[in-house]
C-alpha cells in the first residue's frame, strides 16, 4: 500500500477534484489512501504523523533539502522500495514542515523543488508523480 501522510483537510473543490482523479487512477495499479491529520503546531503535527507510520513501511519525507529524482528515477524508486517494503508512506509536513522526531523516522527524505507549494497543490503533484511513475513501470504511455 502507499500511503501520503499529511496535515489539514483540502477545501478548494477543484484540487478535492485532481486528488480523488489520480487516487482513481493510481489504485488500478496498486493500493493507495491519503491519511489527513488534524492541522496543529509543529510538535503535535510530529506526534500525529509518528503514531500513523507503520514499521513495515519505507518512509519518505518530503523535504526542501531532499534528494531530487527525475520522473524516471523516482518510477525505479517506488518500484525497487514496493518489491522491499509492504508499504511506502509518503510524509508531507505542515506549513514548518517536517519535525525533528519525523524525520528522524524516516527512511529518505525527497524533494520535488526548493520553491514552497500549497499543501493542497503539493498533494496533487505527488499523486500525479506516483501515477506517472506506475504509467512508466508499465510501459504505457503517458509520460514522455
Amino acid at each position: 500500500m502507499i500511503r501520503i501522510i499529511c496535515p489539514g483537510k483540502i477545501k478548494e473543490q477543484y484540487l478535492v477534484n485532481m486528488i480523488e482523479d489520480y487516487l482513481k487512477r493510481i489504485n488500478k495499479y496498486h493500493k493507495t489512501e491519503i491519511v489527513e491529520i488534524p492541522d496543529s503546531n509543529p510538535k503535535e503535527e510530529g506526534h500525529l504523523i509518528i503514531s500513523k507510520l507503520n514499521n513495515r513501511s519505507f518512509k519518505v519525507g518530503l523535504c526542501i533539502n531532499g534528494e531530487k529524482l527525475d520522473s524516471i528515477e523516482f518510477s525505479n524508486f517506488i518500484s525497487k522500495n514496493l518489491m522491499n517494503y509492504a508499504n511506502i508512506d509518503f510524509i508531507i509536513g505542515g506549513s514548518d514542515g517536517l519535525s525533528d522526531e519525523v524525520l528522524q523516522s524516516i527512511d529518505y527524505k525527497l524533494s520535488f523543488s526548493t520553491l514552497t507549494f500549497p499543501h493542497g497543490l503539493f498533494r496533487a503533484i505527488l499523486l500525479e508523480q506516483i501515477y506517472r511513475g506506475f504509467k512508466i513501470i508499465n510501459n504505457e504511455t503517458y509520460h514522455k
